[in-house]
């Protein structure tokens, strides 16, 4: 993706409630199923975009977030977002790459990834962030997975094509066991989570995108792109989802 089409994609999901996939219950019903945490956890937001599940977490525990990005204006909206909550003494935004964190090992009682473990993979981002955990600390993350076998020729073409390390619930768990890490439980985030926050606010979007560079075949190619990925799920949302996993690391 060339820098004007990455501009054009940024201002697409410019200003979304989410940038992926997620809802308020099931980041807490995920909380609730972290274990021994401290009064006060310190608690390590990886991709957070612009942050409502930072916010969510800071509703749900007296802890302190570090929220990272390496995309500037989500940190700027999350910045903004945490001051009209009066949630900034709890939220430290920071600018960095989740390939190359630079926290002390053992500095966080919690490592929290919605949406973002795919960017470098399920298994990588395991194995190196379980290294800023406290013994036995947790780590909760979601990522795309396979909920039904026999696939759509269209469906399995186009995953193949974005993300061909998506798995399923089994292969999954397998590879957090591979890591060395606990599974303590994991369900699948309900359609709602995908539609309420992120796939209707964006489809929306895009209708206006598509007036306003009509003369553009670039952009246009980009919003089709964006178009087929909400009518695929819209149409297979049964073969596949977003799963929560939560585990302890040791």
């Amino acid at each position: 993706m060339d820098e004007r089409i990455k501009d054009i994609f940024f201002e697409i999901h410019e200003d979304l409630p989410r940038q992926g996939p997620g809802d308020f219950e099931s980041t807490k019903k995920a909380f609730s199923m972290l274990e021994d945490l401290p009064g006060v956890p310190r608690i390590l937001d990886i991709g957070c975009g612009p942050g409502m599940q930072t916010l969510d977490l800071a509703t749900l525990t007296k802890g302190r977030i570090v929220a990272v990005d390496n995309h500037q204006p989500f940190l700027d909206t999350l910045s903004t977002r945490a001051k009209e909550c009066g949630l900034t003494k709890q939220i430290q935004v920071v600018n960095d790459d989740m390939a190359t964190l630079r926290f002390a090992k053992g500095s966080f009682d919690v490592i929290w990834a919605e949406g973002s473990i795919y960017i470098i993979g399920f298994e990588r981002g395991i194995q190196e962030w379980k290294a800023f955990l406290r013994s036995d600390g947790n780590l909760a993350v979601t990522e795309v997975t396979w909920l039904k076998p026999n696939l759509p020729k269209e469906l399995k073409d186009f995953w193949e094509a974005e993300y061909p390390a998506i798995r399923d619930v089994e292969e999954n768990t397998r590879t957090i066991a591979d890591t060395g890490c606990e599974l303590a439980g994991h369900f699948t985030l309900p359609e709602s989570a995908w539609w309420d926050y992120y796939y209707q606010p964006l489809e929306s979007r895009l209708v206006d995108f598509r007036r306003r560079y009509q003369e553009d075949e670039e952009a246009l190619e980009l919003i089709a792109m964006e178009q087929a990925e909400i009518d695929l799920y819209r149409r297979y949302s049964d073969y596949y989802g977003y799963v929560f996993y939560v585990m302890r690391g040791k």
